[in-house]
């Protein structure tokens, strides 16, 4: 599966999430009508995409949405970004604060919530997809680790993340992602000797 075909799947999806069946739901719905090595393809690529954006600017952007972020929230909250489609993906490895625009991002901001965009069971739609095909979850597991034996895949943990930085430090957070920062933190006086404060 080339990587075309996977955003194919995903906006597919996208176009089945209803109400009563949520993105991962509608996905693996989707890949479960495919071939087992279609899955394994999709999971290939979807690695990649999730591997793509594990940089520090991105993980930022999800501590400020999140409230904070752990490394497997992080995780999450790839996998979300990646259920947003080509078009918010690609803006998003852009430029991390774009997200500030997404309406679900707004929402959670203005409703004090913190689930905007993490999205854990979209990580597991290729295994679940297989388990129905094959009638055992656990078959994928063992045909993925042929299959990624058989690809030469960096570890994500091997890539450039960028530059760390402390996202903790309010100052800096405004500086580095600044509509993500103001909506989720408020105001801040950049360079104040007393710390970030409310601005008026």
């Amino acid at each position: 599966m080339d990587i075309s075909e996977f955003w194919t799947v995903i906006d597919a999806a996208r176009s089945a999430t209803t109400t009563d069946k949520p993105f991962a739901e509608a996905v693996t719905d989707h890949l479960a009508t495919r071939a087992k090595e279609d899955i394994l393809g999709y999971q290939e690529r979807f690695d990649e995409a999730r591997g793509a954006v594990y940089r520090w600017d991105v993980w930022a952007a999800a501590y400020l949405i999140g409230g904070g972020c752990s490394d497997d929230s992080f995780m999450d909250f790839r996998a979300g970004v990646i259920a947003l489609g080509r078009d918010w993906y690609e803006k998003t490895a852009a430029d991390p604060d774009s997200l500030a625009e997404h309406p679900a991002v707004l929402v959670a901001a203005g409703a004090h919530r913190d689930e905007a965009l993490f999205y854990e069971d979209v990580n597991y739609a290729a295994a679940r997809a297989f388990g129905r095909v094959t009638g055992d979850e656990e078959d994928f597991y063992e045909a993925w680790t042929a299959y990624a034996a058989s690809r030469d895949r960096p570890e994500h943990d091997s890539a450039d993340m960028g530059e760390d930085f402390d996202f903790d430090d309010d100052a800096e957070m405004h500086a580095r992602l600044p509509r993500l920062a103001a909506l989720c933190l408020g105001g801040v006086v950049p360079g104040s000797s007393d710390g970030p404060q409310e601005s008026t």
